[in-house]
């Protein structure tokens, strides 16, 4: 991804298969499974790829790509639990800046998660980690939203 245009193209790309992948299938965790790996495998400098879902007031590990992760997250904790608190996308150019980062893996840099939602209601959250610092911008937070829009359709 050398540049906007470029990044922006991918991204639609990547929403192209996103709708492809999941077409009529109603199941959560089928349609994670497929975006994560789709994402893992398709955006370049990525280390981790996945989803926490909410069950019990906190984040529980879902489908992923990559190393193993941590199993929970309490809300307001770490990237992934600030996201889902405060249900707004957060982009992290240095992870171990962040205060109160949860460092699953050493390796990762930067950070960004996007909550995924049914109407207000909480559903998880995607998190795509990067072995880079300043990996991801705005246009990342954009494509991903598209992406996690489309998997937000297929939630009853």
């Amino acid at each position: 991804m050398a540049n906007t245009i470029d990044k922006t193209e991918q991204y639609q790309q990547l929403a192209k298969q996103t709708d492809s992948l999941i077409g009529s299938e109603k199941d959560l965790i089928a349609n994670m499974a497929n975006v994560s790996s789709l994402l893992f495998n398709n955006l370049e400098d990525v280390n981790w790829a996945g989803f926490y879902l909410y069950k019990d007031e906190e984040l529980v590990l879902g489908p992923f790509q990559g190393k193993p992760a941590c199993n929970r997250i309490a809300l307001g904790k770490g990237v992934c639990g600030t996201a889902a608190l405060q249900r707004t996308t957060q982009i992290v150019s240095d992870v171990h800046q962040f205060d109160g980062h949860i460092a699953c893996d050493s390796d990762s840099k930067s950070e960004i998660v996007i909550p995924v939602l049914s109407g207000r209601r909480l559903i998880g959250v995607l998190d795509i980690d990067s072995p880079s610092l300043s990996r991801f911008c705005s246009i990342d937070g954009l494509g991903l939203q598209n992406i996690v829009d489309i998997l937000q359709l297929s939630i009853d």
